[in-house]
């Protein structure tokens, strides 16, 4: 159960990370809604956080969530805020992919 609720916490860390680009793209009470939504995204996903290193090793489990959060901010970027997107930088999204599933297996 506590993989799962890290996975949610690296998912909401993906949210923070995309309302601080979203906020940072408006302005006036729009930007603010997005700052709202940060500080919320922000808040669950430390909470699990957390939680889940009451069980879990703290180095895999940091590890973990920010590999998640990279990974879904680097697709954020490229789909939502439209990055470049070339062969090295897949090759290494990919290989921290593989990381993160190593770090899971190892860390039984």
């Amino acid at each position: 159960m506590n993989w799962v609720l890290l996975i949610i916490a690296g998912l909401f860390e993906v949210g923070f990370a995309t309302c601080l680009g979203k906020a940072r793209e408006t302005s006036g009470s729009t930007a603010t809604y997005w700052m709202l939504g940060f500080f919320v995204c922000l808040s669950i996903s430390m909470t699990l956080l957390y939680k889940v290193t009451q069980t879990l090793p703290i180095g895999t489990a940091y590890a973990v969530w920010t590999g998640i959060g990279a990974f879904g901010t680097v697709l954020i970027g490229i789909f939502v805020f439209k990055e470049p997107v070339h062969f090295w930088r897949l090759f290494f999204l990919f290989t921290l992919i593989a990381s993160i599933i190593g770090l899971k297996y190892v860390s039984a």
